[in-house]
């Protein structure tokens, strides 16, 4: 956006994209920056602008063979800028029940804003051949899934359908419905009042009892910031996917247990343990992490000890062994892709290499863990490299047992192992697996 354009949704999306695309920047990171800059934005251009980002990265590759298919030449020569405002442009008319001249002129205008009067004619002929073959609505549902089979990359479908098996491998890519907001409540017993306050405050919100997680609301619509809704401040209330909650308390921790969360990032499960009356030790290889994990535990009245740590080198100064471990291992992500759509755009190292660093990774963590002690493995990740694979090679320490935390979630009592899918659960893709230590 110029200095002397007002911003408007589109505009918003545009940006976000380009740094997306150009830059590798996550996209929610990219989209809280750039909405925190332009507050005079309402509630509805806020929304539509989320929709645009998130609509275009899903079908990203789809979408840019249609721009080029149509153009004289390939787009990518063009200022980004430019490119941006095509891209939005190209969502709206395949998929979005917008007037085709509001997509169209105000894409135009971007353009010769960002490339001059030759381009903007160029991109005013271009759009108007995209509008000709528009689909109607009632087509735009079967294209959508369409469009986001094609922009998966050979290798991952792949990937999906050996893991998943075809037929649920088409239903996981071709789930379209926008993911709702995960909030967890720090007890269960406050979920409802929580609810409540939170409708009085967004009166558009769309709010629902996870099914999952007994501490979760899952919220649609919510609008303002996260951080204003009522009960954060407090610490009554917190954001997290309600996948990544069932993982934290199918640990099952109990009351005085000492636990050792082995990869805990910015310490959303952390959070859930120490709030079970774990004594709860954090590591990561990220320190800084580690210091909004710390941040984040003070405001909800509880704490961990944290180290930095990168367990593929060492333990560093984790001392001891603990009743029960996480693992919570770094992976593609495949899980998280309705949510994270950029990461169809990145290239990956071989999953073979992370099935073994994973693997790896357990290991150095199980000596850690006391005669009897139990481990969760788990990954946001709907891959057999980084689930069955993983675990398979670890039987000469571990054994399989069922979660200590079954039964008041997802999992099922007698499981010893379990995934969800977006398709089938409503949360984002996991791989779960519960172990005993083998004893001696």
């Amino acid at each position: 956006m110029s200095a002397h354009a007002s911003p408007t949704a589109r505009a918003v999306a545009s940006k976000v994209l380009v740094r997306v695309v150009r830059d590798q920047s996550f996209a929610a990171a990219a989209l809280e920056a750039e909405l925190s800059r332009v507050v005079q934005l309402d509630d509805r251009d806020r929304a539509l602008a989320t929709e645009l980002v998130y609509g275009v990265l899903r079908v990203f590759p789809w979408l840019v063979a249609q721009i080029d298919g149509r153009a004289k030449k390939p787009t990518h020569s063009l200022p980004w800028d430019a490119q941006g405002a095509l891209w939005v442009a190209a969502q709206q008319l395949f998929f979005m029940r917008v007037p085709a001249f509001a997509a169209v002129d105000e894409a135009v205008t971007a353009v010769r804003r960002a490339a001059g009067a030759s381009v903007a004619g160029f991109a005013n002929a271009l759009l108007r051949k995209l509008a000709a073959s528009r689909p109607k609505p009632s087509e735009q549902e079967a294209l959508r899934i369409h469009a986001r089979l094609e922009s998966c990359p050979a290798e991952l479908r792949a990937a999906l359908d050996s893991a998943l098996g075809q037929d649920a491998a088409h239903a996981f890519l071709s789930e379209l419905q926008p993911p709702p907001i995960g909030l967890r409540v720090t007890h269960e017993h406050e979920r409802a009042e929580i609810m409540e306050r939170i409708r009085t405050t967004r009166a558009h919100a769309e709010l629902r009892l996870g099914t999952l997680s007994p501490l979760c609301i899952n919220a649609h619509r919510l609008g303002g910031r996260l951080q204003s809704l009522p009960g954060f401040a407090e610490g009554h209330l917190s954001v997290q996917e309600e996948g990544s909650q069932v993982v934290a308390l199918s640990l099952g921790v109990r009351s005085g247990e000492r636990v050792l969360d082995a990869c805990a990032g910015r310490g959303n499960k952390t959070g859930v343990l120490a709030l079970a009356g774990g004594r709860v030790d954090a590591c990561d290889r990220d320190s800084r992490k580690l210091e909004r994990l710390d941040e984040d535990l003070a405001r909800l009245h509880t704490s961990a000890a944290t180290f930095a740590v990168d367990w593929l080198v060492g333990s560093g100064d984790v001392q001891g062994t603990y009743d029960a471990v996480l693992v919570d291992a770094p992976c593609s992500g495949t899980g998280t892709l309705r949510r994270r759509p950029e990461l169809l755009l990145r290239k990956s190292r071989p999953l073979v290499e992370r099935t073994a660093e994973q693997r790896a990774l357990v290991r150095a963590v199980v000596p850690h863990l006391k005669t009897g002690g139990r481990l969760v493995y788990a990954v946001c990740s709907v891959l057999r490299a980084e689930a069955e694979d993983v675990i398979a090679g670890l039987e000469d320490l571990l054994e399989a047992a069922p979660f200590a935390g079954g039964g008041t979630t997802f999992v099922p009592l007698d499981a010893t192992a379990c995934r969800l899918l977006p398709n089938v659960h409503g949360s984002d893709g996991y791989f779960i697996a519960s172990f005993r230590t083998r004893k001696s």
